[in-house]
């Protein structure tokens, strides 16, 4: 684990400099996240390195994406990477229209391309993988803000970027929860976008501290957006009179969970999600998986994971952390 960890420490440094230093013969395969210097996404390298290990053989995993999350970046990543030759890319996507482009030039070259956690257009990738189902998290999301104030009173969402698919579906999800007569006297008053920068987020979840007085909860379904508003809260001591839940990093909210400001929270397993993408990717590569609608894919120690007809793929259902549990898990991711 140790080695290839530093092997694609060295490819990322080389990749950058614009040369690539392979050995010869080896499947390359590219993990392409929204933005470096973000651990859910180091996590899912992780996760990747251990399915490297695990599928042996002769594999390079190159780990890269953008310094800040913007479609241009990846692209122009994606573009360097066909002039490589690599063999596989699994890219969580910025854009889902805007890199099918490029994503269809690298498949006429020969290169295998999936989706994972963002979904890239249906155009541009073999399928997607979705870390959960889409309505289990939306709706998941509501029901435990409903539960944690009461089925009653204002909420808000602070999401990642207007061109995140992913958050974008969820929300839809989380709307039509709200739309159930049991949430009758809780009401939607904002969404609001962060665009996954801690600074941002931050400030974001103050202006609707500010502009939403009697506000009893956020919804925020993104790593850095929940550990932004988390301190927030904190920091404008508003504790028990806002509660917030998520989509969080155990490491991350590890301290905001046992101090009561963010009671309870869900998340899929980063570390999983990144060995399934990797997973996939090479047995694409390798032709023992075609990624059509109906395809059963025997992913390791995930189990089998099924490919619908609109070509999506869920990996697991999101699992929920709250102050019995959060030690453990902080400890891993």
């Amino acid at each position: 684990m140790k080695s290839g960890k530093i092997l694609t420490g060295l490819l990322i440094m080389l990749f950058c400099s614009g040369t690539v230093i392979y050995a010869e013969n080896n499947i390359r395969i590219a993990l392409i996240v929204k933005n470096l210097g973000n651990s859910f996404f180091e996590a899912c390298r992780d996760g990747g390195l251990e399915a490297v290990k695990e599928l042996g053989g002769s594999i390079d995993l190159i780990y890269h994406g953008p310094i800040t999350p913007t479609v241009a970046g990846q692209i122009e990543i994606i573009a360097s990477l066909i002039e490589q030759k690599v063999n596989g890319i699994a890219i969580s996507a910025n854009d889902i229209d805007a890199l099918v482009p490029v994503c269809k030039k690298a498949m006429k070259a020969g290169i295998k391309v999936i989706s994972f956690d963002s979904a890239i257009g249906k155009a541009g990738r073999i399928l997607h993988l979705d870390p959960s189902s889409p309505e289990y998290i939306g709706r998941s999301q509501v029901k435990m803000m409903a539960d944690m104030i009461g089925y009653r009173g204002e909420i808000a969402i602070l999401s990642a970027s207007p061109q995140a698919s992913n958050q974008n579906i969820w929300i839809e999800y989380m709307k039509k929860e709200l739309g159930k007569n049991k949430y009758d006297r809780m009401k939607l008053v904002s969404v609001v976008y962060g665009d996954d920068l801690s600074d941002k987020s931050y400030r974001e979840a103050l202006k609707l501290f500010n502009s939403f007085p009697e506000l009893k909860g956020i919804i925020s379904p993104t790593v850095v957006g929940l550990a932004s508003t988390a301190k927030a809260i904190e920091d404008a001591k508003l504790k028990n009179r806002i509660e917030l839940t998520g989509l969080g990093l155990p490491s991350q909210l590890k301290a905001y969970i046992k101090k009561g400001i963010c009671k309870k929270m869900s998340l899929w397993n980063p570390i999983d999600l990144g060995y399934s993408a990797v997973y996939i990717t090479y047995k694409l590569i390798s032709g023992e998986f075609n990624g059509k609608a109906g395809e059963v894919m025997p992913v390791g120690r995930m189990g089998n994971i099924t490919v619908d007809k609109n070509n999506n793929a869920v990996m697991a259902e999101p699992f929920v952390f709250d102050a019995k549990n959060i030690d453990k898990f902080a400890a891993i991711y």
